[in-house]
């Protein structure tokens, strides 16, 4: 690289603005070929543009705090698309009053066995104390996540890694374990992928249908809420 390119590059590398793009670009990048590609979940597009950021950020050296002076923007949003997620549930508020019980034994069950799984696994492994509350609340939203994380002596940054994690997991594999236990209903996926996969699951359960949307929205909002409650009261308990 030149010298005149290198200057051009250091000056463009501190400019959110190039990030923010960055960033766009790369989502944009993962829905071109997920679409190419007959949608296939293992191309998940937040998947590839996470992989193409990191590539990005570590061949160029550019730190994460560099570059979330963009990638903020982007972040700030995710508020009111978590608020958004109401249209759906409005659109199908008829098919989700006739399916208040199984909506809440569902909700129940599934936000219970997410923090049991994730806390079971983690104490399996030989994790400590902190890394047990930290990943408790790995199967709600971002922002709540982290919140209930600081709540119970968890590490939340560390949290919001695993909710991401979980989330694209979620969206990734879904498909393939609902198809394998022949589970069709729209209804019943999308409170699977709700609860257990919040936001990205969200995304593609809107993917697969409206009903399906609705109901993936409704258990994100319903399991943060349930967790929000429910764990702080847990880990009191224990302690």
């Amino acid at each position: 690289m030149s010298v005149d390119m290198q200057q051009v590059w250091v000056y463009l590398s501190t400019s959110p603005l190039l990030w923010l793009t960055l960033t766009l670009i790369a989502y944009q990048i993962g829905t071109w070929i997920f679409s190419r590609l007959d949608f296939h979940p293992v191309l998940n597009p937040v998947l590839t543009a996470i992989i193409l950021l990191v590539v990005l950020l570590k061949v160029s050296g550019i730190d994460y705090q560099t570059y979330f002076k963009g990638a903020q923007f982007i972040h700030f949003l995710l508020g009111p698309a978590t608020v958004a997620l109401a249209i759906p549930l409005h659109r199908e508020l008829e098919i989700i009053r006739k399916s208040f019980v199984p909506i809440i034994v569902t909700l129940a069950a599934g936000s219970l066995a997410a923090i049991a799984s994730a806390v079971g696994i983690v104490w399996a492994l030989g994790g400590e104390s902190v890394l047990l509350l930290t990943v408790a609340p790995k199967s709600v939203t971002t922002p709540i996540a982290m919140g209930i994380s600081e709540q119970i002596g968890g590490l939340p940054s560390l949290t919001a890694v695993v909710v991401v994690l979980t989330g694209i997991t979620g969206a990734v594999g879904g498909d393939f374990v609902l198809n394998r236990l022949r589970i069709n209903d729209d209804k019943a996926r999308g409170m699977a992928l709700g609860v257990a996969s919040h936001g990205v699951g969200t995304a593609h359960a809107i993917q697969r249908s409206r009903v399906a949307g609705a109901f993936s929205a409704l258990a994100m909002a319903l399991n943060g809420l349930f967790t929000a409650l429910l764990l702080p009261a847990l880990v009191r308990l224990l302690q």
